[in-house]
């Protein structure tokens, strides 16, 4: 007994009797000082922080203990500068206190945790009429698949002593975490969480190794990345980050859980990309490891070329070993889930049948009114529209539908389940990326496109580490007021005097006779223009186009902007260089009008149907055909994937081998995958003509298609 005299009851006394030179209470602390040297050791070799608060009430006595503690960590090498907290035995209290309410005051002041004018999906959906564009399409699952809220999360996490949750970038983890703590403690459950963030390198460290791939000052572009997600991880922190056996439930939880050793389910929380947009706008989020906002270009390029790249890598480890999945673009309450199974079998069934991605639409320095007059649903108070993402896949998502809740996943989950299924016989060439497609540039009552050109394959394979290149055509879906495309080269082009007048334009802010330079070319409805890599073009005012593409979309050199400025009021970036190292200025003159302007030829023509075939450049690795017709036709994919529009009529139905069916309406975009072998195109108002156009992979070698 160390003080057989009286009991001690806390730590003042026993300071209180080594201040007065007391031999027993002087042991007492350096015994303390070397079993917590013992304790904190392990810890200090996994984590090596760069400092080492001691705080409670024991603080209180440091002087008594610390300098023996820094000695015994100095023998052990183990240098780390330590600090008192000077709340003492308050801190616990305090600094929870202090972080709940952090996060509770951030969840009140961002309210408008997305910066956007366009409506969050809705939990709950039906199908739209008959020609009625549907914007938040799904594929049926059946009923009882989807559950609802954060009632029914805790209700599968409660059945478990180890959980993890891992999820993409944008999930808002604190809010979860205060969320599901309090429904699973209000069902008597002592839960602890691990975040994974504290094994996380350091922003700075993060900065540096991802900075190769950021393209320096450029604004716009960088190069994809070859990183991996455990590249932001410190391992040995990672691997350190053990459960608590006195805890009834402990939760693992954060981007990247799934990389930690522990033996537990896995829930993963996907967010679209859309979102993720809107919430870092707003400054909610920040990009993958880092603690501070960068500004919007910045940010962007960033997720474009890292933050999409390494966390898309790890999705697809993730995806055979999801349990749960919960689709978390909205309030934690109305969060939307589906098991594991049932969403890999969703997949596998689309994957057989057809399929419609969920579009998002945009506005621009240019952008018109027709996609606000004409689809139902949207936010009628935006100025304008610019772009609708029809089929832009790394940003869209697809949408599963049971008892009318309507749940979202990114389109690359149905990649990495399914992608010899949908792309066919082309699926070694082009993998996990979708090849083609298809959005729609709204410039009604708006104004010109920049004129721009997109680079040759050997150049964004060389600059961008990207796999093919972007080459576009533009089908004329509706115009008015007689209007134009921009195309190809006047015939007497000096490119010296082009590249000349277009930086002297850019540096002293004049405008260009842009005709002397560019041919100007009269659209009307249903033209279709070739514009393979490396064609000087632009799309006029007054049109809205099917612009049908390969799939990279933000690799557009502009080159003139016609001296405006962008919805942030700054000028839009040009990148002069980047078109001059790319344009082909042989195609000009009459060249153009014969290898550029597309001329259709009737394939067949029966009194059910006409085939049309619009031949795409030599250049495009896929084809157009258009079929007009007003029953029904049968179609066979010949193990190639379809990509389809009905481009005028209402509406038709879809009828696969697997008897499947679903509607699609005008200017809605579907995709019929190879492996569905035959399907049937019905109109379903035969009072009206459907005209369609499919687009798909050309029968080509690997090399004739990337080189």
């Amino acid at each position: 007994m160390l003080f057989p005299d009286k009991k001690v009851t806390g730590v003042k006394e026993i300071a209180l009797r080594a201040s007065n030179g007391d031999n027993n209470a002087q042991s007492l602390f350096e015994n303390f000082a070397s079993n917590f040297v013992e304790f904190i050791t392990p810890f200090l070799l996994n984590f090596k922080p760069e400092k080492l608060i001691i705080g409670g009430n024991i603080a209180k006595a440091s002087d008594f203990f610390l300098d023996n503690i820094q000695f015994q960590l100095k023998k052990l090498n183990l240098i780390t500068k330590i600090d008192i907290c000077k709340l003492w035995d308050m801190s616990p209290l305090i600094g929870s206190a202090i972080y709940t309410s952090n996060i509770l005051e951030n969840m009140e002041n961002t309210k408008e945790k997305r910066h956007t004018q366009q409506f969050i999906a809705p939990t709950n959906s039906t199908a739209t009429s008959s020609g009625e564009y549907d914007i938040y399409p799904a594929f049926p699952l059946g009923k009882g698949k989807i559950g609802k809220g954060i009632n029914q999360l805790a209700d599968w996490i409660e059945k478990h002593s180890q959980i993890k949750i891992d999820g993409y970038i944008g999930v808002f983890w604190d809010e979860l975490i205060i969320k599901l703590g309090e429904e699973l403690r209000k069902r008597g459950k002592n839960v602890r969480f691990f975040h994974s963030s504290v094994a996380m390198k350091d922003p700075q460290t993060i900065e540096k190794m991802i900075a190769p791939y950021l393209g320096g000052d450029n604004p716009l572009f960088g190069t994809i990345t070859d990183k991996h997600l455990v590249n932001w991880f410190d391992e040995n922190k990672l691997n350190s980050i053990q459960p608590d056996p006195e805890a009834d439930l402990n939760i693992f939880i954060g981007t990247g859980a799934a990389l930690s050793q522990w033996k537990a389910p896995l829930i993963y929380i996907d967010i679209p990309k859309n979102e993720i947009q809107f919430r870092m706008r707003a400054g909610a989020i920040n990009n993958l490891g880092l603690d501070y906002r960068k500004d919007n270009q910045q940010a962007y390029k960033q997720l474009y070329f890292v933050d999409w790249i390494v966390l898309n890598k790890h999705k697809k480890q993730c995806l055979p070993l999801i349990d749960l999945l919960i689709d978390g673009q909205r309030e934690w309450d109305e969060l939307l889930m589906i098991s594991g199974n049932d969403l890999r079998e969703g997949l596998h069934k689309m994957s057989r049948n057809f399929f419609r991605v969920r579009p998002w639409f945009e506005p621009g320095a240019w952008g018109g009114q027709w996609m606000k007059n004409h689809i139902q649903g949207l936010n009628k108070e935006v100025n304008n529209l610019a772009w609708s993402f029809e089929l832009m896949v790394l940003e869209n998502g697809l949408m599963l539908e049971s008892d009318g809740y309507r749940l979202e996943v990114s389109f690359d989950f149905l990649m990495y389940s399914d992608y010899q299924n949908i792309l066919g016989e082309c699926s070694e060439t082009f993998k996990y990326d979708f090849p083609i497609r298809f959005d729609f540039l709204d410039t009604f009552d708006g104004d010109n496109l920049s004129i721009q050109c997109h680079p040759r394959p050997r150049y964004i394979q060389e600059h961008f580490n990207m796999p093919f290149t972007q080459d576009e055509t533009y089908y004329i879906l509706d115009c008015k007021n007689s209007p134009c495309v921009y195309l190809g080269f006047q015939d007497n082009i000096v490119p010296e005097e082009f590249q000349y007048t277009l930086e002297r334009s850019q540096q002293k802010a004049t405008k260009v006779e842009i005709e002397r330079f560019v041919q100007k070319h009269q659209a009307k409805k249903h033209d279709f223009f070739l514009i393979p890599n490396g064609t000087i073009h632009a799309s006029g005012k007054d049109c809205v186009v099917l612009e049908i593409s390969s799939a990279p979309y933000i690799f557009t050199f502009k080159m003139y902007d016609w001296i405006r400025m962008g919805l942030d009021g700054k000028p839009r970036p040009l990148n002069i260089q980047h078109g001059m190292n790319n344009l082909y200025f042989e195609r000009k003159g009459e060249k153009v009008i014969q290898e550029l302007i597309c001329h259709p030829y009737i394939m067949k023509e029966n009194q059910e149907c006409t085939i049309e075939h619009l031949p795409t450049h030599k250049e495009h690795f896929y084809d157009v055909y258009r079929y007009t017709f007003k029953d029904r036709i049968q179609m066979n994919t010949e193990n190639t994937c379809h990509v389809c529009m009905i481009v005028e009529g209402d509406s038709v139905c879809i009828e696969t081998e697997d008897g499947m069916k679903q509607r699609f309406n005008y200017a809605e975009t579907f995709v019929i995958p190879a492996a569905a072998r035959s399907y049937t195109i019905i109109n379903e108002n035969p009072d009206k003509r459907i005209m369609l156009v499919k687009a798909f992979v050309k029968k080509r070698s690997y090399f004739e298609i990337m080189s």
